[in-house]
């Protein structure tokens, strides 16, 4: 069985078509608020977990008035006195 396209198959489908657009966009319209809301809290509560985690790693538990160096300061980290010799000159003309 062939079936033969027809002019009023073809622009009941385009019809069709352009309606569930239209109406996609319609509904986006009322409904886009509240799924970017929606989206912006899960987003939200994910990153609240991520640096609630983060802050319990790099914070180890210390009692009460103890005190904690984290880095120790490089002991060479100074100017030094052995660079060189100084060499008095003259500007030729």
């Amino acid at each position: 069985m062939l079936q033969q396209a027809s002019l009023y198959g073809f622009v009941r489908t385009i019809l069709i078509i352009l309606l569930v657009w239209y109406a996609i966009k319609i509904l986006s319209r009322f409904f886009a608020p509240y799924l970017m809301r929606y989206m912006s809290k899960k987003m939200q509560q994910k990153f609240e977990g991520q640096f609630g985690q983060q802050q319990q790693r790099q914070q180890p538990k210390q009692r009460e008035g103890e005190t904690v160096i984290d880095k120790m300061p490089n002991r060479n980290s100074g100017s030094n006195k052995k660079v060189g010799e100084y060499i008095d000159y003259e500007e030729v003309d």
